[in-house]
């Protein structure tokens, strides 16, 4: 049995949970997000405390099971709370500028890059060097901050790039003759 999906996810009180039998809805002050579920699993609500459940014993249901119970916890800390994840610009003449919906990115090319924000995902930029990325979805935050990064990767002799902001960039020596 899984461990993860022992474990009861605990619903905050501005937190409005749909179950039907092949999806979950999550709406909160936040926003709203849906959720399909595998027809192995079984959702159980009872006083705020959500469970999951498997219906037979099978490995997949065992695996499938945590998996849900995982993205579930995270839609609904999505819609609560939020999810952000800050880069950091590092390098001369690397800087960002956020407009509504797009972020214009200057990082030492010919030209500059603009990049489009996907439906939900927001872009701050307290200075001209940090980009803050928000949104309800986790796995769309992430990815607009890894897309980001992959303009350009910290480099491991100078370490300039973007990098993510709890992020190490171990610096390698340079060659000596």
């Amino acid at each position: 049995m899984s461990r993860v999906n022992s474990n009861p996810i605990t619903i905050p009180s501005s937190v409005d949970i749909n179950i039907s039998s092949t999806s979950i809805i999550v709406k909160g002050p936040l926003g709203s997000l849906e959720q399909k579920i595998a027809s192995d699993t079984l959702l159980e609500l009872k006083d705020s405390l959500l469970r999951i459940k498997t219906i037979n014993e099978s490995k997949y249901a065992n695996a499938i099971s945590g998996t849900i119970r995982a993205l579930i916890a995270n839609m609904v800390h999505g819609v609560s709370i939020g999810f952000e994840r800050k880069l950091l610009l590092v390098g001369v003449g690397y800087r960002a500028q956020a407009d509504k919906n797009k972020i214009n990115l200057a990082l030492g090319y010919s030209h500059p890059i603009d990049y489009t924000l996907p439906e939900g995902v927001t872009v701050e930029t307290p200075t001209q060097t940090e980009v803050i990325i928000k949104g309800i979805d986790k796995q769309k935050v992430g990815q607009v901050a890894a897309e980001i990064r992959s303009y350009r990767k910290p480099e491991p002799y100078k370490g300039k790039g973007i990098r993510y902001f709890d992020e190490i960039i171990s610096l390698k020596e340079t060659k000596k003759k």
